[in-house]
């Protein structure tokens, strides 16, 4: 099973190293923002230092 589009990987491969880091960064900050997001609306009360500890807390677990 392919995960990605012929025409993704042909990009990726045009890439730089240095241009694929910038898009994994970006891809990572983004899922960051995301699961602050979903944190919000399950904890509203809690402030925003405790949405972004927790949020922390999901992406240093993180497993295979």
């Amino acid at each position: 099973m392919h995960l990605m589009h012929p025409e993704q990987v042909k990009a990726l491969r045009a890439m730089t190293p240095a241009q694929k880091l910038e898009v994994a960064q970006r891809l990572y900050w983004s899922a960051r923002e995301l699961k602050e997001a979903a944190i919000r609306q399950l904890h509203p009360e809690w402030t925003e230092a405790q949405v972004k500890e927790e949020a922390k807390k999901v992406f240093l677990n993180v497993r295979d």
